[in-house]
């Protein structure tokens, strides 16, 4: 059993998909988001699509940080997070403006502060704000605050996004078939929109592995409260940093604790420049989010084989985090995106014309694979780690 499954947490989630396997699918059953009629408006020709995510357990992370360094404003990162994570999935069916956002925020009054609240709303808008100049309008409906703790431990900080969009004017996966190409866009450097000074590139996926295979056991004693008491203590901490250490990337120190903080990329300003000039040319997008590179498995409209055997260079915290865990290749391009988050199906032609439109945002980006025509679904990832099938 790898040490995620032994954490509590699956990548691939196949209790939640089991439960949920007789619901309405919505219009298009391999769009990346659930897609439903237009009972907002009642338009034939328009859509509802209404999507909920969140930091995860990636708000522990910030708790640790702000015990230790006393830095509230860490948690503006987790706000980032909690939208990111939704708009990045609505933006793999073509929705780019004119969102509705409504905040849910679950807390243990005990040891979660007021300021902590504030900091999370207040980095919301500012995301929002940020966003604007880009074109992107999400229209902020304020939300739940719960005062819950004795069901959360610390804090979790979620929300959903809404939104009313053309039917013509959806990515709907469907056009994925052999002889596309795939476009990978890295989720480490940093961007033209971004603030901080580097992105790690880890995202808000696998955070309770990054969290528990990087850092030490000296957490595991002095805050309790931050992993669930029932665990095998040797899968708890069993990293040999401190959120205070350093890593030197591209000969410059990074804290240990900013970069699994990294505050999750979105790719909208990007997005909405190729939705609105290749829309034609876009067959499919994936946000490599839970599932990480085999996430695009469970969007696939027939039998096809994927391969990717021109993936980024691993950026520098997953393999720390390899480092600390000893897991094997395959379980680390499966919990973790290991340096894109988002990928484009396309013809060759256009792929060069997004991989252009993401460096004018500083976003590398390249061809990372194609797609195969073939008798059932398969996965194949090459790279220096050899040889991955799925």
């Amino acid at each position: 059993m790898s040490l995620y499954a032994q954490r509590g947490v699956s990548a691939q989630k196949e209790e939640v998909h089991n439960a949920i396997k007789n619901l309405d699918p919505g219009l298009y059953k391999h769009a990346f988001c659930k897609i439903y009629p237009d009972f907002l408006g009642g338009d034939d020709d328009y859509v509802n699509i209404s999507h909920a995510d969140g930091a995860g357990t990636k708000s522990i992370l910030a708790y640790l940080y702000w015990k230790e360094t006393g830095d509230v404003s860490i948690w503006r990162g987790i706000a980032q997070d909690a939208v990111a994570m939704n708009l990045d999935d609505l933006l793999c069916v073509g929705v780019y403006d004119n969102f509705l956002f409504s905040s849910t925020i679950d807390r243990n009054k005990k040891i979660i502060t007021g300021e902590i609240i504030k900091e999370i709303i207040e980095g919301t808008q500012f995301f929002f704000d940020n966003l604007k100049k880009y074109g992107i309008n999400i229209n902020y409906l304020g939300g739940e605050t719960a005062d819950v703790g004795d069901v959360v431990r610390t804090i979790a900080v979620n929300g959903t996004l809404t939104a009313r969009w053309k039917k013509n004017k959806l990515i709907t996966n469907n056009k994925i078939d052999a002889n596309n190409v795939i476009v990978g866009f890295a989720s480490s450097g940093q961007a033209t929109y971004e603030s901080e000074y580097y992105n790690s590139g880890l995202g808000s996926n696998g955070l309770t592995s990054a969290r528990h295979d990087v850092l030490s056991k000296y957490y595991t004693e002095k805050y309790p409260e931050t992993f669930e008491p029932t665990l095998n203590k040797e899968v708890v901490y069993i990293g040999k940093n401190k959120i205070e250490d350093t890593l030197t990337i591209q000969g410059s120190q990074y804290s240990i604790g900013k970069l699994l903080l990294s505050p999750t990329r979105t790719y909208a300003p990007v997005l909405k420049v190729l939705l609105e000039e290749y829309f034609n040319d876009i067959n499919g997008i994936i946000h490599c989010s839970g599932g990480g590179q085999t996430k695009c498995m469970k969007y696939l409209p027939k039998p096809l084989k994927i391969i990717k055997d021109n993936l980024f260079e691993v950026p520098p915290i997953f393999n720390l985090i390899q480092q600390n865990s000893g897991a094997d290749a395959k379980e680390m391009y499966q919990v973790f995106n290991m340096g894109h988050r988002l990928e484009i199906f396309t013809n060759y032609n256009a792929a060069e014309k997004m991989i252009n439109v993401a460096k004018q945002f500083n976003i590398d980006a390249k061809v990372v694979g194609r797609v195969e025509a073939s008798t059932n679904k398969q996965l194949i990832l090459k790279g220096n780690f050899g040889e991955v099938v799925y």
